[in-house]
């Protein structure tokens, strides 16, 4: 009969969260778990057949932080945008859980675009209600911006991240407008089905006709400056 093991498995899984939490998980090891418990290997692997077991159980404690993150985001007064600061929140306090949650691959239902899709469905109702848009719409508002959160939270995440909280919230309130506006006023946009050449124009001409504007002010001005010079003269 095999001894009992004096671990329960909440405990064992919440010390293997506290390895992964400080070294990654790749430093999760039967080795790693016992001196964080201070015991032997024999306890680890009588409560869990494979190391793959428990560092599963570990993804879907982290994932129970990240929700917890997620959720607070959800309660502000403007859910995506608190929920994007949240990430980035999470991003800083939680870097390894990051890692492991959105760079690393365990399985087919792990890494970035899977959890993606699991944030997707949590703010998706906030969207159609905040912006009046359909989930169609939602779901394009939510992709776009994500990948801009994500990439800032990973340069944050591998220590290259130049800006501070104040500025990253500028720029998630800036490609916020610029998406919902797109959204709402390019017909087609969300499916794709637009004509891009002609959006362009547009932008592009309302660029040079401000530019034209100013140089035609400037010559203006030049051109008084002459005659004043010619009448004193």
């Amino acid at each position: 009969m095999a001894p009992k093991n004096k671990f329960s498995r909440e405990e064992m899984v919440d010390a293997a969260l506290r390895v992964v939490r400080t070294n990654g998980i790749d430093a999760l090891t039967a080795k790693a778990l016992a001196k964080e418990l201070g015991t032997s290997t024999q306890p680890v692997f009588t409560c869990f057949n494979t190391m793959d077991t428990l560092k599963k159980e570990v993804l879907a404690a982290a994932e129970r932080i990240y929700d917890r993150y997620a959720a607070e985001g959800l309660r502000q007064e403007i859910p995506f945008l608190g929920f994007g600061r949240q990430y980035i929140r999470f991003a800083r306090e939680e870097p390894e859980l990051y890692r492991l949650l959105f760079l690393a691959k365990m399985d087919s239902t792990s890494g970035a675009l899977a959890a993606m899709e699991h944030s997707r469905a949590q703010v998706r109702p906030s969207l159609e209600r905040i912006y009046q848009i359909g989930a169609e719409d939602a779901d394009r508002y939510f992709r776009d911006l994500w990948l801009v959160v994500h990439g800032l939270a990973t340069l944050i995440v591998s220590g290259g991240c130049p800006y501070s909280d104040e500025e990253i919230s500028g720029i998630l309130t800036g490609f916020s407008v610029s998406i919902c506006k797109a959204i709402k006023e390019i017909p087609g946009f969300t499916a794709g089905a637009f004509d891009r050449d002609a959006v362009f124009r547009t932008l592009t001409g309302k660029k040079q006709s401000a530019k034209h504007r100013r140089v035609s002010s400037a010559n203006l001005q030049k051109g008084e400056q002459s005659n004043e010079t010619i009448s004193l003269e």
